[in-house]
């Protein structure tokens, strides 16, 4: 494994000592001290960022969705940008806009707060669908088109979006195309009593936030997604990978299967996940533990009645229904 790092990672005197492992481990140990009782959450959210991928979290109001998305960027050590989606925000709001300079008798381009490594877009369905879809390109491309022109976002480059239940009054359900660009979709829960204990006894997580050293620099982060990268998939990992992506397109219980786009994220998120469990190769267990992530946004039950069943219920039908190759 660690010539699996060795190999993938650039010359640049940013790169730790620390062996990977090390290095992943001591992300997850300082997350969990402020997110508590949320390894699996934390563990899930570094594995969508390893992938290169855009996470989506979807829970309650004051179960901890900002405070997750604050704590990855602050131990990456990335530029962070938080954007609060509202019904009255524009595109121009997040993508920036050109203002006239009377000194140069010219337009300047003033880039919105999308110019960042990480963008926190808290509570993004409570935007218009105009407003969600100036995230496309960003999310797609790492890219923004204004006015005719082209500009690159920094890398790397993510997206964190938290959204509450759609139930919720002020809520404007994310169409297809958008859900699709989330890499994976993760929910926190409530927290067991032990650890809702110490949060009410304990220290502001506000305040811990503001303390926490970046536990990797971005030179090391691309050096680790380029591992990730590199982590081995079987052939016969990749028709198990078919075969469930299949069995969607087949089976009359969604209104539509996954899609290839779908099943490489699927290996992707698998990828990562092995590399977290210090592995250079890809176990069906990998698909398996991920495949909730994966699946919960993008597979619409073909009976309405039937939207309550969780992911983890539907990626077990799934792991039960499609034997292993």
């Amino acid at each position: 494994m660690q010539q699996l790092i060795d190999s993938a990672a650039p010359s640049s005197p940013a790169v730790s000592r620390l062996s990977p492992h090390e290095q992943l481990a001591a992300v997850i140990n300082a997350a969990q001290r402020v997110i508590l009782g949320k390894e699996r959450a934390i563990r899930m959210a570094l594995a969508c960022v390893l992938a290169r991928g855009h996470l989506l979290i979807e829970d309650l109001p004051g179960v901890g969705k900002t405070t997750l998305a604050h704590v990855i960027a602050r131990l990456l050590g990335l530029d962070f940008q938080r954007v609060q989606f509202t019904s009255d925000m524009l595109p121009a709001d997040i993508i920036g806009v050109s203002v006239f300079d009377r000194d140069s008798a010219s337009f300047r381009f003033h880039p919105g707060p999308i110019f960042t490594q990480v963008m926190l877009a808290d509570e993004i369905n409570r935007a218009t669908p105009k407003t969600q879809s100036a995230l496309l390109e960003a999310m797609e491309e790492r890219q923004v088109t204004t006015e005719g022109e082209t500009r690159r976002l920094p890398e790397p480059f993510f997206v964190i979006a938290t959204q509450n239940p759609s139930h919720q009054i002020g809520t404007f359900p994310l169409p297809e195309s958008q859900l699709d660009r989330f890499l994976l979709r993760i929910e926190l829960g409530y927290p067991d009593p032990a650890a809702e204990r110490e949060l009410l006894a304990g220290i502001d997580r506000r305040e811990m936030i503001k303390t926490l050293p970046a536990s990797l620099s971005p030179p090391q982060l691309m050096s680790l997604q380029q591992a990730a990268r590199a982590v081995h998939v079987a052939p016969a990992l990749i028709d198990y990978v078919q075969s469930l992506a299949a069995y969607t397109r087949a089976a009359p219980d969604w209104q539509a299967g996954l899609s290839p786009r779908a099943a490489i994220a699927l290996l992707a998120v698998a990828r990562a996940w092995a590399l977290l469990e210090h592995r250079d190769h890809v176990l069906p267990e990998d698909v398996q533990a991920v495949l909730p992530g994966v699946i919960g946004h993008r597979l619409r039950p073909a009976d309405d009645d039937s939207r309550k069943v969780g992911a983890d219920v539907t990626a077990a039908r799934l792991i039960e229904a499609v034997p292993l190759p």
